[in-house]
């Protein structure tokens, strides 16, 4: 029942914004930010523990910036995400501006397959759309199942609208393995908290388990990972640069090799991170082990 009402006041949610059209829905957001924020607060306390770890020299005006413009763009990004039904084929693939995105191209021309890395950043659901709309290819989309079925699947309705489709991520990877040897590009995001017995790694100063999939992959394939952040822009327009993750001067062993590739992965979004703290997703529980 829970999981009904929930999915009922999400489609609700859909067709109010549809209504008031996505520029108008845009600013609906500033109305959940504030709800969210200072009446009903959501994970408020696990954000600050977040800001104090990462940003321990900031002051608390500066945190409370940063943790209010988190959940602002949270919000924004509900808001796009609940209006993508509504949303034309030509919006989708003009919504991110992508610098060096023929890198996809060349680098899946080579045969192994491509690894796009994104992280739960600016609205990490526009990118993989619309770098497929602009190229015609077909992404691999990895999901994990949420908690309720019903907006889970209507999630993966969303994003395979167009060209992409959904592999879910389980207990094996073979289904993301068999899509990166068919020379398949799977788009991910992989910033979030790994398992607790897994490799720990500092992340803005302080170690964390990490996940340590697209290294392996990425070893075992050789799929080259490329970066791609969307950062959302003052007229909500997004921008993200391609980059390829370095693995040159990698030492024999392989559980060293996994390490270093992680490790580089860290040290890139610590620097996407801080150049818009504002636009992560603070409201995980990063530093949990």
């Amino acid at each position: 029942m829970k999981d009904r009402l929930e999915y009922i006041l999400f489609i609700a949610f859909s067709y109010l914004f549809r209504i008031l059209g996505l520029k108008m829905a845009r600013k609906f957001a500033k109305v959940l930010a504030f709800t969210f924020f200072y009446l009903i607060p959501i994970r408020k306390k696990t954000v600050f523990e977040n800001l104090d770890i990462a940003f321990p020299d900031l002051s608390q005006k500066e945190k409370n910036k940063i943790a209010y413009g988190s959940y602002l763009s949270f919000a924004i990004s509900i808001v796009e995400i609940l209006y993508l039904p509504w949303m034309k084929e030509s919006e989708m693939k003009n919504a991110v501006e992508i610098e060096n995105l023929n890198l996809i191209t060349e680098k899946n021309n080579l045969g192994n397959g491509v690894i796009l890395l994104s992280a739960h950043f600016g609205n990490w659901e526009y990118i993989a759309a619309s770098a497929s709309l602009q190229l015609n290819k077909k992404f691999y989309i990895i999901v994990k199942n949420q908690r309720n079925k019903l907006v889970n699947d209507w999630m993966n309705r969303m994003r395979t609208r167009w060209l992409n489709e959904v592999v879910t991520l389980g207990v094996s990877v073979r289904n993301i393995y068999a899509v990166l040897k068919n020379n398949g590009i799977a788009a991910m995001v992989a910033d979030q908290r790994g398992p607790e017995e897994g490799l720990k790694l500092e992340f803005f100063g302080k170690k964390t388990s990490v996940y340590t999939g697209p290294a392996v992959l990425s070893l075992k394939t050789g799929a080259p990972i490329i970066f791609g952040i969307p950062v959302r822009q003052k007229d909500f327009t997004y921008k993200a640069t391609l980059i390829e993750l370095d693995q040159t001067n990698l030492p024999d062993d392989f559980d060293e090799k996994v390490k270093i590739i992680t490790k580089r992965m860290i040290r890139y979004l610590e620097k996407i991170i801080s150049q818009n703290p504002e636009q992560w997703l603070w409201m995980h529980r990063r530093w949990k082990h």
